[in-house]
């Protein structure tokens, strides 16, 4: 049977565009359907705007440090429209990159929403049909609000780069990176944050000790943090709401009118108006805008994947092997929408196996062991390997840790810390995990995470002379074990 294509990529981030070049580029004949934006979420709405976002935020603190160093500054006021604006020109920017690497690879681009009519076969929104031999689904994910009553007063994350313009006050419900990030990010930005978590600490599948220090930092930069706790009811605020608990509620959300909070988004309707809000511990508040960062599940609705025979999981994730192919043999699935491990040089890693697998002739499985990651709170956490939980109940372990107030803050009078922690093999030495709480941790667990992929002992760690005077030379110079595990 003759196909149109050799390749049809369903989705245009991150992960899909690689792919979609790499297989051009090799000689496939390819194409490529993208219903939004190119560059998916990372490039438009999550990891790129989100960065600059924390970039931002950090420099209301500047103005104090410099001040103890012997500047003469002081903190004028955040544009947020400047901001913005400029934030979208930069968006604008990376997308055009996005279409040019597919236009200068080979691959021809639609426009268009596409679906499954069979297993060789995608149907376009645009009314055409178009066959393929090996079909590529990388639609990414999206965020979700909890099924509650007016859960569609509350924000996610996408709406947050879509602000006209900053509120006064949020609620933050959620503990996770999304949660956290965005709290650090509003925080310095200027908006008065509380932040809900349900569980008894937040950023849940990380280190103990580190996410134990990034709460107590969050507290310490002003982020009204409660945990074991959740939202139980809200609603559009009324005066009532307000009139009855004005004693509860912070100064600057009860003192927020509705036409202040008015239009936070466009088109947004109830969005733009405040919101009352009832939590399990009893209180009850008004906040100016309420942001659900409440998980987010794979973009698989309507698709037709059921219909040919593609597997689908609790969550809405495509089941695949480990070389990223569903059930139905000419269909494969990377990134988000698979729900492995939701991170973009992951999807981007699975895309180039994907190549590798079907049109290079090597058979190569997708390598998700000992993956580096950060989360951009403030300070960042960067980490590889095993937490001293999970560690612990593989093995005996050997904990070497450190927490410390950084040079430059503390010269500034800052109660700042950060904490280096690594996890060792007792039988085999090997450093079973890399954790760092402290600003860059992000920039420094990548170098260490070539090291712990390697499979470096703590004695290969000591053995490396230290860059002093700098914070991360504590991870080549702890020399005494604090505890046993």
């Amino acid at each position: 049977m003759a196909f149109d294509y050799d390749l049809f990529v369903i989705g245009g981030g991150s992960g899909g565009v690689r792919a979609a070049r790499v297989a051009a580029q090799g000689g496939a004949k390819v194409a490529l359907a993208e219903e939004d934006r190119y560059g998916g979420t990372c490039v438009i709405r999550g990891c790129v705007p989100k960065k600059l976002m924390v970039f931002a935020s950090e420099f209301a603190s500047t103005p104090t440090e410099a001040q103890a160093y012997g500047w003469d500054m002081s903190l004028g006021d955040f544009d947020w429209q400047k901001f913005s604006g400029k934030l979208n020109e930069e968006l604008d920017r990376l997308e055009g990159v996005y279409r040019n690497l597919l236009k200068n690879s080979g691959v021809e681009s639609f426009d268009a929403r596409a679906r499954l009519k069979d297993a060789h076969t995608v149907e376009l929104s645009t009314g055409e049909s178009v066959t393929a031999k090996h079909i590529l689904i990388a639609t990414g994910g999206h965020p979700v609000r909890p099924d509650m009553p007016n859960a569609h007063l509350g924000m996610v994350s996408d709406d947050i780069f879509h602000l006209k313009k900053l509120p006064k006050s949020v609620l933050i419900i959620g503990g996770g990176y999304i949660a956290c990030e965005f709290a650090g990010i509003l925080n310095g930005l200027g908006v008065e944050v509380t932040q809900y978590y349900r569980g008894a600490q937040i950023l849940r599948g990380f280190d103990d000790e580190a996410r134990g220090l990034i709460a107590e930092s969050m507290r310490e930069n002003g982020i009204n943090l409660h945990l074991g706790t959740n939202i139980l009811e809200m609603a559009p605020a009324s005066a009532d709401h307000s009139a009855s608990h004005a004693g509860t509620a912070s100064d600057a959300a009860m003192g927020a009118s509705a036409g202040d909070a008015a239009d936070l988004l466009p088109g947004a309707g109830a969005r733009g108006e405040p919101v009352w809000v009832k939590a399990t511990n009893g209180a009850e508040n008004v906040f100016d805008a309420v942001f659900f960062a409440t998980g987010r599940d794979p973009n698989t609705a309507d698709m037709g994947l059921e219909e040919v025979g593609v597997e689908i999981g609790r969550r809405g994730e495509i089941v695949v092997d480990e070389y990223s192919q569903t059930a139905v043999p000419s269909i494969y699935a990377i990134g988000d929408v698979t729900n492995r491990v939701a991170l973009t040089p992951v999807a981007i890693r699975e895309g180039m196996a994907f190549v590798d697998t079907v049109f290079n002739g090597t058979p190569t499985p997708v390598d998700h062991d000992l993956i580096p990651s950060a989360v951009f709170t403030q300070p960042e956490l960067g980490t590889v390997g095993m937490s001293e939980e999970e560690a612990r109940e593989q093995e005996p372990v050997e904990v070497y840790c450190t927490s410390f107030r950084p040079m430059r803050t503390a010269f500034a009078g800052k109660p700042d810390r950060v904490l280096f922690k690594l996890i060792v093999s007792e039988k085999t030495r090997k450093v079973l995990g890399c954790h760092i709480v402290a600003p860059s941790a992000g920039e420094m667990i990548q170098l260490a995470g070539i090291a712990v992929k390697m499979g470096a002992t703590k004695e290969d760690f000591d053995r490396t002379v230290a860059v002093h005077p700098t914070m991360s030379e504590e991870i080549v110079t702890m020399k005494t074990p604090m505890r046993t595990a």
